[in-house]
């Protein structure tokens, strides 16, 4: 990343940075059924805007039986899964080439694994983020695309921005309570709209006097970290820094972060990358 001033927000998705991806839980699916690693993330990517992941993520549907039947039924288009498959083809022309049938995947199971696999904290993410909390030299804020779990699920929670980890964020911007949702240019723009709400609140507090918050907060001073490359790119044309989460090895995003913001952040978890079962994964929901 190029020199930079240093920045008065620090802006994170959620899902693959602060807590553990969900995309092992993909490809362990993916390779128990012995498909191509990738269907299901291009079968749901293909979807957008219009798919019911997509729907969900917006606040647009319930988590209910109408999502499970719907998400389903995206998963099983044939002519998506016949593009999917001559592209996985062409790459490797040792599979078969008579296009086999639509793998049956069961997608609540698959939704609900992903989802709590997803509850676990990155154990190097989240020394930094208690680290830069504690510090109070910066806006910390999420940009998250989200799931609102009805009561009677295991993830339901009464207060959604509660808990050990949404609770460190000074502004949490929720796709789902906010009917936009990542890559949206809008949602990013709604994000900044956030937290220079919050500096302009603020601003006549001492912290808010000494970190120059009575300025407002421009776009370039907002550097935003996320695991999944489309939505880092959309967060520089809105004017945001980025840094790549990589799958794995958040660590070495937390090296970034001590070097923008100039603070010690690293917790004591070793610096052991958590390898992909199976060769890069190339995320994009």
């Amino acid at each position: 990343m190029a020199t930079h001033k240093k920045p008065k927000v620090l802006l994170f998705d959620i899902g693959g940075v602060c807590v553990i991806s969900p995309f092992q839980s993909i490809l362990d699916y993916e390779l128990s059924l012995g498909i191509p690693p990738g269907w299901i993330n291009y079968s749901i990517s293909k979807t957008a805007p219009g798919g019911f992941w997509h729907r969900l993520e917006r606040g647009e549907v319930l988590l209910d039986e109408a999502f499970y039947a719907g998400f389903n039924r995206d998963l099983h288009d044939p002519a998506r899964w016949d593009a999917f498959y001559k592209i996985q083809h062409s790459k490797n022309p040792s599979l078969s080439k008579e296009v086999p049938p639509v793998p049956n995947i069961d997608g609540r199971w698959l939704f609900n694994d992903m989802m709590t696999v997803s509850t676990a904290p990155d154990p190097w993410m989240l020394p930094a983020l208690k680290n830069l909390k504690a510090s109070g030299e910066f806006i910390l804020a999420a940009l998250s695309n989200t799931v609102i779990f009805p009561q009677g699920h295991a993830l339901h929670q009464e207060d959604f921005f509660a808990g050990p980890i949404r609770s460190l964020f000074d502004v949490f911007v929720s796709s789902a309570h906010v009917g936009l949702r990542k890559p949206d240019p809008k949602i990013y723009e709604y994000a900044l709209n956030e937290v220079d709400k919050y500096a302009t609140s603020h601003a006549s507090e001492e912290r808010g006097r000494l970190l120059g918050w009575q300025h407002r907060v421009k776009a370039d001073e907002v550097v935003f970290l996320d695991d999944i490359g489309e939505n880092l790119k959309a967060a520089k044309r809105v004017g945001f820094r980025t840094i790549k989460v990589p799958l794995g090895k958040a660590f070495e995003a937390v090296d970034e972060l001590e070097i923008i913001t100039g603070l010690k952040l690293a917790g004591n978890h070793p610096r052991i990358p958590i390898e992909p079962k199976i060769g890069s994964v190339n995320a994009k929901l």
